[in-house]
């Protein structure tokens, strides 16, 4: 299942990160997205959603959450 598909307010651990680009890879774990690491999506938009890692709040599109694996 992908972030994607998550529902707002319930809190996931993130099994993969679906990407081949390595600069794309570093972004996300310099934000603390990586494998083993909760997540949660605060709100929907309409081209991607708000989301909770650790104690900061990050607006990602929909491209980036179809990538985040939970």
């Amino acid at each position: 299942m992908t972030l994607q598909q998550a529902e707002v307010g319930v809190e996931y651990t993130i099994s993969a990160i679906n990407t081949h680009d390595e600069e794309l890879n570093a972004f996300l774990f310099s934000l603390g997205c990586y494998s083993g690491e909760t997540i949660t999506v605060v709100r929907r938009r309409k081209s991607g959603c708000v989301v909770a890692i650790k104690d900061a709040r990050y607006n990602i599109d929909d491209q980036l959450a179809e990538a985040i694996q939970i």
